[in-house]
């Protein structure tokens, strides 16, 4: 479906890509990991359309990326919100929905689904970083497409809305095809079924996210009150560490503490294995 052929693409004569190639087609969450300066942000406007490359070509289901001609078939959601501030977040909806041909109707329906309603005729400019978010978001669930281009979704949000905002987008991926930068790892890991990892402007890792594992896998174990055969050892902060095979392992580890009749708080993991890949 998008098919990104040996895409090279910077500004100013300046390249930011190299050699970039990648295909993906089937729906799911693609996410785009890569240190400040990758060139994720590069990647997603040629991908868009909006910068042409220097060489290579960007595909969308046969038909070249040209900026106009694919339009009808993605979404692009920058990392700036580019909402003017003198629009009231009613009104910047409106405006969208003409843009990408939808109707008053799915301005409401966006109104309630992002929990914008409260904030329908508040000026852009008096909305905190958050809200701001949230109401760029909604512009990308105002038309259905096949592709969507998310740079940084959450970002500046708090983490209620974050995981409100994952859920929609977990939605969304059931049927399309959802490309998602993100700094967060473990945001990574938890909603992204594949990961693509750029590094100095060239696709260093392209595969299944279930794939990436660390050589080991630590969880930390929060408890309630003491417990016996804990070890200040091997401890970080409230946590006391412990070293399984892998994550199917929780279940087995959370029943033989029961067992022994050990109250826990929390459980949480301790090493991310796309850590790894910033290595």
């Amino acid at each position: 479906m998008l098919d990104c052929r040996s895409v090279s693409a910077g500004y100013l004569g300046t390249e930011v890509l190299h050699e970039v190639s990648f295909r993906v087609g089937e729906p799911a969450i693609y996410v785009v990991l890569g240190p400040n300066g990758a060139g994720k942000t590069t990647l997603f406007r040629t991908l868009s359309g909006i910068l042409r490359p220097t060489h290579g070509e960007v595909r969308i289901q046969g038909t070249a990326v040209d900026g106009d001609g694919t339009r009808g078939s993605l979404h692009y959601l920058s990392h700036l919100d580019g909402i003017p501030d003198g629009l009231n977040v009613r009104e910047a909806l409106e405006f969208y929905a003409r843009v990408e041909g939808a109707g008053a109707a799915d301005v409401e329906r966006i109104l309630d689904r992002l929990e914008l309603r409260a904030l329908a005729d508040r000026y852009f400019s008096e909305l905190s970083s958050g809200q701001r978010r949230r109401v760029a978001i909604g512009r990308i669930f105002l038309r259905e497409r096949e592709i969507y281009l998310l740079d940084e979704p959450t970002s500046n949000l708090d983490p209620k809305a974050a995981r409100e905002i994952r859920a929609l987008i977990l939605e969304l991926s059931r049927e399309k095809v959802v490309l998602y930068s993100s700094h967060n790892l473990f945001e990574a890991r938890e909603i992204g079924r594949y990961v693509l990892l750029l590094r100095d402007g060239r696709l260093a890792l392209f595969d299944r996210i279930e794939n990436l594992r660390s050589a080991r896998y630590v969880v930390g174990i929060r408890l309630l009150e003491p417990a016996s055969g804990f070890s200040d050892a091997a401890r970080q902060g409230e946590y006391y560490l412990m070293e399984l095979s892998g994550p199917e392992e929780v279940p087995r580890l959370l029943h033989d503490l029961d067992a022994r009749r050990v109250k826990v708080r929390e459980v949480r993991e301790m090493d991310n294995p796309l850590e790894d890949l910033f290595a």
